[in-house]
């Protein structure tokens, strides 16, 4: 997911997509303890979309405090 396509999307779909990444990203921490996940590239691209969004919701709730 590109920042630009992450700025586009309204807060609130944000903040859903953010409690599926964090989700897929506990459960793939379990199947990785477990020996079971096959992509550990996945892993990587999830905790980097994760920060990618918080990086947009924090730059909004800066601009909204400016106002």
């Amino acid at each position: 997911m590109k920042v630009n396509d992450i700025r586009k999307i309204v807060t609130d779909k944000l903040q859903e997509q953010l409690i599926d990444l964090r989700k897929k990203t506990r459960e793939m921490r379990f199947s990785l303890a477990n020996n079971q996940l096959k992509n550990v590239r996945e892993a990587r691209r999830i905790k980097k979309d994760v920060a990618k969004i918080l990086t947009v919701l924090n730059e909004r709730r800066q601009a909204e405090a400016k106002k």
